[in-house]
């Protein structure tokens, strides 16, 4: 029983959880952090989004059973390996489901209705749509965008920014992108073979991909830290952009001379630099949020004349 159940949390990819934390930007750059129901409510909601992303996880191992024996690191996963039965996995996806959207309706009827969305189109994904080049890494990226509107729909929201949204398109493109760069490297010749999609994909094509979507969410970030509504008017946002310029850079260069990528949580979880800047970078966002006052951007303080909010 002890072993089952390690099976089936393996298969539930506890790691994968770590990007879930796009249900949160909404409660974050909506300055309510300090607000005890949406604090409460985005983490219900990051907990039934973690659930959901496990059961998707699950369907597709039990889609892909035959394909990942082949592969070189998914042979491993417990469906495929043997350890988890097909029966017992299908029926844990059952009664997660069961679990999950009953508990997101008492949440909010539109969070329910985008985790159901975001269920649907990974379902059609993993069916046919990922073995489309290209159009594999722009749902990939819709994904993490939907989890930032389901965070949005979570709580009452004053001024959130679209910015956020094409900044998190742009970032999990650029993610999705590294990602088949990675397979290709690892299965060389074999790719194709292990990934149908990776057919349409070389390392030329990709390096122009990457390279345009890191430019475009450069812009994109810089773009949300001067015109995004509820920023302040002194511009301290545009203090951030260092941090994330940095680490798009560092992921890269892990991509291109670390041969990393293929899993975005595993280099998050691995590389000391990047957990460094990622918490550097959500220091500072706390702190020109929610410990300095919004000074206006025609003042400047001095000891004799200090600026009032």
């Amino acid at each position: 029983m002890l072993s089952l159940l390690k099976a089936i949390l393996k298969t539930m990819r506890p790691k994968q959880w770590a990007k879930n934390i796009f249900l949160f930007p909404a409660l974050i750059f909506d300055r309510q952090l300090e607000n005890p129901l949406a604090l409460l409510h985005t983490l219900g909601g990051f907990v039934l989004f973690c659930l959901l992303s496990s059961t998707v996880y699950i369907i597709n191992d039990l889609a892909d059973v035959e394909a990942d024996r082949q592969h070189p690191v998914k042979r491993l996963r417990p469906i495929a390996a043997g350890q988890l039965p097909a029966p017992t996995a299908r029926l844990v996806a059952a009664l997660l489901l069961l679990l999950i959207f009953p508990l997101a309706h008492l949440l909010s009827p539109w969070f329910m209705a985008i985790a159901l969305v975001y269920l649907l189109l990974n379902l059609v994904y993993s069916k046919w749509l990922k073995h489309y080049p290209v159009l594999d890494v722009v749902l990939l990226a819709l994904f993490y965008v939907i989890r930032v509107a389901a965070g949005v729909a979570l709580i009452t929201v004053a001024r959130f920014s679209p910015w956020l949204y094409i900044f998190t398109f742009f970032l999990a493109l650029f993610l999705g992108t590294g990602k088949r760069r990675a397979e290709l490297t690892l299965l060389a010749e074999n790719a194709n073979a292990h990934r149908r999609v990776l057919q349409g994909y070389n390392l030329a094509f990709i390096d122009q991909m990457i390279t345009i979507v890191t430019t475009l969410a450069i812009i994109t970030y810089s773009l949300y830290t001067f015109s995004a509504p509820n920023l302040p008017s002194n511009h301290a946002m545009m203090l951030t952009i260092p941090f994330v310029i940095y680490g798009i850079f560092r992921y890269l260069y892990l991509l291109q001379f670390k041969s990393s990528g293929g899993a975005p949580e595993e280099v998050i979880f691995s590389d000391r630099p990047l957990q460094i800047t990622l918490l550097l970078t959500g220091l500072t966002v706390l702190a020109i949020f929610y410990l300095f006052p919004n000074i206006p951007q025609d003042c400047i303080p001095t000891p004799l004349t200090p600026c009032t909010p």
